[in-house]
C-alpha cells in the first residue's frame, strides 16, 4: 500500500518529467533557426568565412516558403554591350575559359548587318528571351548593341546587369582606321573592307578624306546613350548627358581598356559566380592582348592637335574621363580608408528581438 507521502512524491516525479518535456518540445518548436552566412575573409578576399547568425524573419520565412528559394546568383544575367575596338575580343574570350567552369552560359548577339539599334519588334522579343529563357540563367550575353531599357520594355523585375569598357576616342579611331586596311593577328587570313590601302591615317587627315573624319568617333557616347534617335546625331549634348546617367545609373561597372587587368580584378570580387578565378587566368594567359592591330602607326601631334579641335572628339573624351573617374571611385571603395583590409559591412541593433517577438 503506497504511502501519502510516497504518493505526493510519485505526482511530483511525473509534474517534473512532463515539464522537462513540455520545454524541450517549445524550444524546438518556437527557437528562432540559425542560417549559415558566407562571407569574405576581410584580410584575405579569396578565403570564405562562415558565420552562424540568427534572422528575426526566420519563422515568417517558415510560413512562405517562396520568400526562402530565391537564389540570385543562378537568376543572373549580364549584358556586354561591347564597344567596337575596345579590347571587347580579348574580355569576352575570358568568359569563353571561364564558363565551363564557373558553369554558366556565354551568349553572343548576332544582329542582321551588324547593325547597333534593333527594331521596335526585336526589342520585344530580345527583353522577353533573355528574361524568359531560364535554360540559359545564369547567362552572359555579349554583342555590339546600343544600351536597352529592360524596365521600359514591361520587365522591371528582371533586369540585367550591364558591364562595358571605354577606351580613349582618338586611339580607338585610329586602331579602327588601320583594322579596316591591315586586319589583326585574331584572323590574319580575312581580307578587310580597305584591304590595299596603304594612306596612314596622318595622311588621311590631312587630305581630309571621310575615313578618319572625327564623326566616325560618334560612337561611344550613342552605344551608352541607348535606341533614341537623338543618341546617333554626332554632337548632341542631350546624348552625352544621357550616356552619363545610363552609365552612372544602369551599368553595373564601366572599366578602361587602359586598365582592363584592374577592371577584370573588380569583377573577380563583385561577381564571383561568373568571375571566380578570372584575375589570375586573365595574366597568365595570353587572352590579355588577343587582338592586336597589324600595321598601326601613331598619329604625329599635328594630326593629334587637329583631330582635338572637333567638337565631336571633345564630346567623346568627356564621357570617357567621366567613366574613368567613376570607376576609379568604385576602386577606391574596395579598401578600408587608411587600410589595406577589404571594406566590409554587417547589420546590427537589429529590433524586434528575436526571441521576445517568439514569446509574443
Amino acid at each position: 500500500m503506497i504511502t501519502t507521502k510516497y504518493f505526493f512524491l510519485l505526482i511530483l516525479i511525473a509534474a517534473g518529467l512532463v515539464f522537462i518535456v513540455l520545454f524541450h518540445w517549445f524550444a524546438s518548436t518556437y527557437a528562432p533557426e540559425e542560417k549559415m552566412v558566407v562571407q569574405y575573409d576581410s584580410g584575405n578576399p579569396d578565403r570564405l568565412l562562415s558565420n552562424s547568425v540568427r534572422h528575426w524573419q526566420t519563422m515568417i520565412n517558415q510560413e512562405d516558403p517562396s520568400l526562402k528559394t530565391i537564389n540570385f546568383d543562378e537568376q543572373l544575367v549580364v549584358i556586354y554591350n561591347r564597344v567596337p575596338k575596345t579590347g571587347s575580343t580579348s574580355f569576352v574570350n575570358l568568359t569563353y575559359d571561364l564558363c565551363r567552369k564557373n558553369a554558366f552560359h556565354v551568349l553572343h548577339i548576332n544582329i542582321t548587318a551588324n547593325m547597333h539599334v534593333m527594331s521596335l519588334p526585336n526589342q520585344i522579343r530580345f527583353v522577353r528571351n533573355v528574361t524568359a529563357w531560364e535554360a540559359m540563367k545564369p547567362a552572359f550575353y555579349h554583342g555590339h548593341l546600343a544600351y536597352l531599357n529592360f524596365a521600359k520594355l514591361g520587365v522591371p523585375a528582371a533586369r540585367p546587369l550591364y558591364l562595358n569598357l571605354i577606351r580613349k576616342p582618338l586611339d580607338r579611331l585610329v586602331s579602327y582606321y588601320y583594322f579596316l586596311r591591315y586586319g589583326d593577328d585574331y584572323r590574319p587570313h580575312l581580307v578587310r573592307h580597305r584591304a590595299g590601302d596603304t594612306m596612314t591615317f596622318d595622311e588621311c587627315v590631312a587630305r581630309q578624306k571621310p575615313d578618319c573624319d572625327p564623326t566616325n568617333m560618334w560612337l561611344q557616347i550613342p552605344f551608352f546613350c541607348g535606341h533614341a534617335a537623338e543618341c546617333w546625331k554626332s554632337g548632341s549634348t542631350w546624348a552625352l548627358e544621357e550616356a552619363k546617367r545610363n552609365l552612372v545609373n544602369e551599368y553595373f561597372l564601366v572599366g578602361v581598356t587602359e586598365e582592363m587587368d584592374e577592371f577584370v580584378e573588380l569583377l573577380e570580387l563583385a561577381l564571383p559566380r561568373f568571375f571566380k578565378g578570372a584575375t589570375e587566368h586573365f595574366r597568365k594567359s595570353n587572352k590579355s592582348h588577343l587582338r592586336k592591330t597589324k600595321s598601326k602607326v601613331d598619329p604625329l601631334p599635328a594630326t593629334i592637335n587637329q583631330i582635338q579641335k572637333s567638337t565631336v572628339w571633345q564630346m567623346e573624351n568627356e564621357l570617357y574621363e567621366f567613366a574613368l573617374e567613376q570607376f576609379h571611385f568604385v576602386q577606391k571603395k574596395l579598401r578600408t580608408p587608411g587600410k589595406s583590409t577589404m571594406q566590409d559591412f554587417f547589420f546590427e541593433k537589429i529590433k524586434p528581438n528575436q526571441m521576445a517577438a517568439g514569446r509574443n
